[in-house]
């Protein structure tokens, strides 16, 4: 069975973007993008770059890890708002959302239906794991059905943002098993977490 990952930068304390949700690694962005994370990302998670990004780096990898990239609305509308419409063209692309009523990118599957009963139907196919880029909403609607936590932890804080898990998720405490960690030169550390 596939498991799904969540699988998403945080700051140190526990924000995956500032207040206004916009890309933290943009243009304008607060993460501080090091060339080593870089390096490492290209090595061991080529999949998760982005098409433009995978375009500057020469990367053809097809990656290991995932083969479906699974986010919800408004972490997909900041590709869009960039011109992007598939941020993720070498992976299967499903965005959930209750508001889109249709994918500006036929390669792009809009998902209107439950969240939950979606992801474990996609558990039950053939592939590799699932990838949650995010947002913190998504990821609170579905913290029960997440199996692996790779936590890219930068080595900042910001004060105030979006949460892990958004700003609604339910009080439901969950023990990881911390299974792999990998602390780059930059200070980035990435941390494996298994559910217990």
């Amino acid at each position: 069975m596939r498991k799904l990952v969540y699988y998403i930068a945080s700051t140190l304390d526990g924000f995956i973007a500032g207040p206004d949700g916009a890309d933290p690694t943009g243009p304008d962005g607060f993460w501080p993008v090091t060339g080593d994370y870089v390096q490492y990302l290209a090595a061991e998670y080529p999949e998760t770059l982005p098409a433009p990004a995978r375009k500057a780096l020469s990367i053809e990898a097809e990656g290991t890890h995932f083969d479906t990239v699974l986010e919800g609305r408004k972490t997909y509308e900041i590709g869009l708002k960039a011109g992007i419409a598939d941020a993720y063209p070498h992976l299967r692309h499903l965005v959930f959302s209750t508001t889109m009523t249709k994918s500006p990118d036929p390669a792009v599957e809009l998902v209107t239906s439950d969240p939950v009963t979606k992801v474990r139907e996609l558990k039950q196919e053939d592939g590799k794991d699932l990838w949650l880029i995010g947002g913190g909403e998504l990821a609170g609607v579905l913290y029960a059905e997440i199996d692996q936590l790779i936590v890219k932890l930068g080595p900042l804080t910001i004060g105030t943002g979006i949460p892990l898990f958004g700003r609604s998720a339910a009080f439901d405490p969950r023990i990881w098993n911390l299974t792999d960690h990998v602390v780059l030169e930059g200070g980035a550390a990435f941390l494996t977490y298994t559910r217990g």
